[in-house]
């Protein structure tokens, strides 16, 4: 724990940089070091109450190399990549204490040093693997044995279906009829795992939103952008290189999207190229250490002469602003995601923001599993994650859209995409690193 400590003091010291300055990225030993000490410590003081508060005894992941269950990457110890032939992990709130057991091909070691083999007959191949994990539930007596498998929903981001067709087979047909009668889904386990955040993390994500914020100030500027001959594609690519460049990686491949007035449309049509009186929308997100960030942020291209962005676009800008806060006002503990949903439409609405809302998880994976606040074509109620509720230490892209009129391009509807990411933590919401309250200009 108290390397954890030190190793957290760490990070906070280095995303204390100043604007423009990435913080510092860890030597790839120690990126190790970290992710599995901070695992260690989330097996032992986090997956233990998720499984006793959702009533599971015992957690069985099933998965073969190339062909990990997802779940499986956030449970083995780096430098491992995954799955090592047929690796199995089982996780049971045993009577005598919380156990991490294995019955993986290699060896326990394969998956983790915190994890206790229970198979050891290699010599009678994969199937004797299956017979250990029977063996071991038959002598534990679990009342519930959670598998990664659902049904309920079919578009979905609970990532609890990584357990293959073949693999549930092999399983079902190693178990004595009692305890195949006690297979249950073990979704909600996972979603709480994926969603849940330690204060290492937490101070990660600190970090790394630093860095997205840092990274999207120095492109939306002149020291990138020139205007009337730099073009989307250009900084896209320039934006991707960049973040490899800081010792990053991108989970999807960065967007620039120009929004042109009418004037400007009659002028250059659709082309690629970043005009001065150009809106730009930008979608962008690092991963880093297993985790990740989502943000979009948006920029003026001043004409010449001009030093501010036309009032239109200020004031969408700023029912933008206003529906975030909202937002954030109505992150309450034990609501789910569609009772935030339809609370912050409608006050939003009444202010006259004509906001969309399509909020979601940001942890393991950008588009993360946990509690989802609606979609853009749901916007009242979104079954599966939309039902899930709030919980401490959890983190969000916060994603929405606002509409307004813009007299200067012509009373045109204009819509600005919006999205930060925040956590929710001692029962209060809050965007880990602030946003911009003005437009970015480009001048």
């Amino acid at each position: 724990m108290k390397r954890i400590l030190s190793l957290i003091s760490a990070l906070l010291m280095a995303s204390g940089a100043m604007a423009q300055q990435y913080p510092a990225v860890l030597s790839l030993r120690t990126q190790a070091e970290t992710f599995n000490q901070n695992l260690e410590w989330k097996l032992d003081n986090i997956l233990p109450g998720i499984m006793k508060a959702e009533g599971l005894d015992m957690w069985v992941i099933i998965n073969f190399e190339y062909t990990e269950d997802p779940v499986y990457k956030t449970l083995n110890t780096w430098p491992g990549d995954g799955a090592r032939r047929l690796s199995i992990l089982i996780f049971h709130d045993a009577p005598d204490g919380f156990k991490k057991l294995s019955a993986t091909w290699h060896g326990p070691y394969a998956s983790g040093y915190m994890y206790e083999g229970i198979f050891t007959d290699r010599a009678s191949g994969a199937e004797a693997q299956f017979t250990a994990v029977a063996d071991y539930i038959k002598k534990a007596d679990p009342k519930r044995i959670g598998i990664n498998y659902d049904n309920a929903v079919l578009d979905d981001f609970s990532h609890a279906n990584g357990l293959s067709h073949i693999h549930y087979e092999r399983l079902w047909n190693a178990l004595d009829k009692k305890y195949r009668d006690r297979l249950v889904s073990a979704k909600s386990v996972v979603r709480r795992w994926y969603e849940t955040r330690s204060p290492m993390e937490i101070s990660l994500l600190k970090q790394m939103t630093i860095a997205t914020h840092t990274l999207i100030s120095e492109f939306f500027s002149t020291a990138v952008i020139t205007p009337d001959v730099s073009t989307a594609t250009e900084v896209r690519w320039w934006i991707a290189e960049k973040i490899k460049e800081q010792g990053y990686d991108f989970w999807f491949f960065p967007s620039l999207d120009i929004i042109r007035s009418p004037e400007n449309l009659a002028l250059y049509g659709r082309d690629d190229i970043i005009r001065r009186g150009d809106l730009l929308h930008c979608d962008v997100g690092i991963s880093y250490m297993g985790l990740t960030t989502d943000m979009q942020h948006l920029a003026y291209v001043c004409r010449v002469g001009e030093e501010e962005a036309p009032a239109g676009l200020t004031e969408v800008y700023k029912k933008g602003l206003r529906f975030q806060q909202i937002a954030l006002e109505e992150m309450v503990e034990g609501r789910s995601g569609n009772e935030i949903l339809n609370i912050t439409v409608e006050r939003g609405t009444a202010e006259g923001l004509r906001p969309v809302m399509y909020s979601h998880p940001i942890n393991y994976f950008g588009h993360g599993s946990g509690m989802t606040i609606g979609m853009v074509e749901k916007q009242k109620f979104l079954a599966g994650s939309g039902e899930h509720t709030l919980y401490n230490n959890t983190t969000y892209a916060l994603e929405f859209n606002v509409t307004g009129k813009v007299p200067e391009w012509d009373n045109q509807d204009v819509t600005m995409g919006f999205e930060e990411d925040m956590i929710f933590s001692d029962g209060k919401a809050w965007l880990i690193d602030g946003y911009p309250q003005h437009l970015y200009l480009i001048k």
